[in-house]
């Protein structure tokens, strides 16, 4: 049994391409929240020289010089595409492990011949056929080999963005290609002291006597080492690990210091994550809203505050009503606030529910279930908001920019292009 990574290139800037193709051969570059910064670039962008996290005001003169498409990240539209990305390779493979919006690992069983090419380059043109995304294919005997077979699939022009590890002739040569910064679970502080002992590349690595690896690193980095050599050590989870936290904030497009819209904005992440909450399968058994100046102003501000749910909860009613009864204690007149967001913690599983003893609320009845179940699916089916909540307000002057968002083309039938025919 193999292990594959299966990687998307240029991920979001794929996304956009795809649901708009007469872009495909112009650089591209999407921006973070506001407009802000350089989160993502096609191949071409990076040739003509846009580095990541590159403030787009500064640049906005460069990129109109190289007529280079500029679009607003929608994460709405990445998510989908994510999700049907997902469910082709899940279906041409034996086991999924989601690792990333854009990355998976799956085990997958060897031929006869033990090659895997053939099926590699199958699903390469499904998935580019059905989604328009280039991918790379790494194939090795665990995840550490899988990834540095994707990465060499990516770096190497001459493996088309497939490579096999597992059956190369030479698995010495193609490690010592791998600098050891590009070895996953190298970090910064690993791959600084393995430079100054003199390991450069994977194959060093590898090599490296075991007890003064373990030395330095323990069983992390013992185990990094037997799966250079083909062992496999770290665990394949086809399910995900339940979350612990669920954050959602963001920046505002402009400051505020009314607190009616600070509640406005607390309200409306929320909802955002109640929403996921019930999505996960989860309850929360705290609720914790924050808010912030910005770093660069003189007098910085930055505020929290807590609230402990009797009884865990994935209400929005619930959780409504805690957040906004904590909004006057990070409130301050005085400063201008640009960020805020609300964080759901110590998660259980909505499976299992413990009770209060002393709490006289009600935990919940299948009424209220069928509720929250039913304003879920109306916004999925016809679109955000369609059922509102009026604690969000109705004019939004603090929500986020988004000048060059796309059409929500895969989730919202109004987005959809027509073709006369």
């Amino acid at each position: 049994m193999a292990t594959a990574l299966v990687d998307s290139n240029n991920f979001y800037a794929a996304c956009e391409q795809s649901i708009d193709p007469s872009i495909a051969n112009r650089p591209l570059i999407v921006l973070s929240n506001n407009d802000g910064c350089v989160i993502a670039r096609n191949a071409k962008a990076k040739y003509l020289g846009v580095s990541m996290g590159q403030p787009y005001f500064k640049i906005r003169r460069q990129l109109e010089k190289i007529e280079a498409e500029v679009r607003s990240s929608n994460y709405t539209l990445y998510a989908d595409i994510s999700q049907r990305f997902m469910s082709i390779i899940e279906a041409n493979c034996e086991e999924l492990e989601v690792y990333s919006i854009d990355e998976a690992f799956i085990k997958v069983s060897r031929t006869s011949d033990h090659n895997l090419m053939i099926w590699a380059r199958r699903l390469r043109e499904i998935i580019y056929q059905r989604l328009s995304l280039p991918v790379a294919i790494g194939i090795g005997e665990n995840k550490s080999q899988a990834k540095i077979a994707n990465h060499l699939a990516k770096t190497m022009p001459s493996h088309s963005g497939i490579f096999d590890l597992g059956i190369a002739n030479d698995q010495d040569y193609f490690l010592k290609q791998v600098e050891i910064e590009d070895v996953w679970g190298i970090g910064p502080k690993l791959a600084y002291w393995c430079r100054a002992n003199g390991i450069h590349n994977a194959l060093q690595l590898r090599d490296i006597p075991s007890n003064k690896l373990k030395k330095k690193f323990g069983v992390k980095g013992m185990r990094l080492q037997y799966e250079l050599k083909g062992h496999s050590c770290i665990k394949f989870s086809s399910q995900a690990m339940p979350k612990k936290e669920t954050c959602v904030s963001n920046s505002l497009n402009k400051p505020i210091n009314n607190i009616e819209n600070l509640r406005e904005i607390i309200a409306t992440h929320t909802i955002r994550a109640s929403e996921k909450l019930r999505k996960q399968k989860q309850n929360a058994t705290s609720v914790t809203i924050f808010t912030r100046t910005s770093f660069y102003t003189p007098n910085f501000y930055s505020q929290s505050a807590t609230k402990r749910l009797d009884i865990p909860s994935n209400d929005t009613r619930i959780l409504l009503a805690a957040a906004l009864g904590l909004t006057k204690e990070i409130f301050h007149p005085n400063y201008l606030l640009i960020k805020a967001g609300v964080i759901m913690q110590e998660l259980l599983g909505a499976d299992s529910l413990q009770l209060h003893l002393l709490s006289r609320k009600s935990f919940g009845t299948s009424k209220e279930g069928c509720l929250m179940k039913a304003i879920d699916n109306l916004n999925k089916r016809y679109g955000q908001d369609t059922v509102y909540w009026a604690a969000c307000g109705m004019k939004k002057k603090w929500e986020v920019r988004r000048r060059h968002v796309s059409a929500l083309a895969t989730t919202r039938l109004s987005d959809v292009p027509i073709v006369q025919a």
